[in-house]
């Protein structure tokens, strides 16, 4: 798998909630991964994995389990980022989350229980909720680096966005205002 000392090979994304209370409009929350070439890592992304484009062009990241309503058993959503086998063209891989936004605006607060937890095989990278940024509709929370030497490198990137899925995966490149 990967030796946190040579670089993060590959990682997981995971997210869990639990489901809306009964009569409520249900909690959908999505995993997004953005991609970003080298030169270019703080822009528009090259490429994006999520619930509309389960996998990447060269398979390298792909959506493994994807909820709409928070009923899965532990992690409602994981994708896999397979970072040893993507292109040297790509310095920057930013993952974050959505909550949609079809049943009128939903903040990560009105969520019941949202978590994430990123991990390289059985290490914990990060994990957490969304407390410090309860009133965003959307979030990063870890990103992915190139070094010189082509290992990559884990940061936490806990962030919150007031923007829908379309927005969040075309802005969460961008350095935060």
């Amino acid at each position: 798998m990967s030796g946190l000392s040579k670089g993060i090979e590959r990682a997981e994304a995971r997210l869990k909630w639990d489901p809306s209370p009964l009569g409520s409009a249900p909690s959908d929350l999505d995993l997004i991964a953005a991609t970003y070439r080298v030169g270019a890592e703080h822009g528009d992304p090259a490429y994006v994995v999520a619930f509309g484009s389960r996998f990447s062009p060269d398979g390298t990241i792909w959506l493994n389990r994807d909820s709409t309503n928070g009923k899965g058993l532990g992690f409602d959503e994981v994708m896999t980022l397979d970072l040893g086998r993507l292109s040297s063209e790509y310095g920057r891989v930013v993952v974050g989350v959505a909550i949609q936004q079809g049943f009128g605006r939903l903040e990560f607060q009105a969520v019941s229980n949202p978590a994430y937890q990123l991990v390289t095989g059985y290490t914990v990278l990060a994990e957490g909720d969304f407390t410090s940024i309860g009133s965003a509709t959307g979030a990063t929370v870890a990103e992915f680096t190139r070094a010189a030497s082509g290992a990559w490198e884990f940061h936490s990137l806990l962030v919150g966005y007031d923007a829908d899925p379309d927005t969040l995966s075309r802005t969460m490149g961008h350095p935060p205002a």
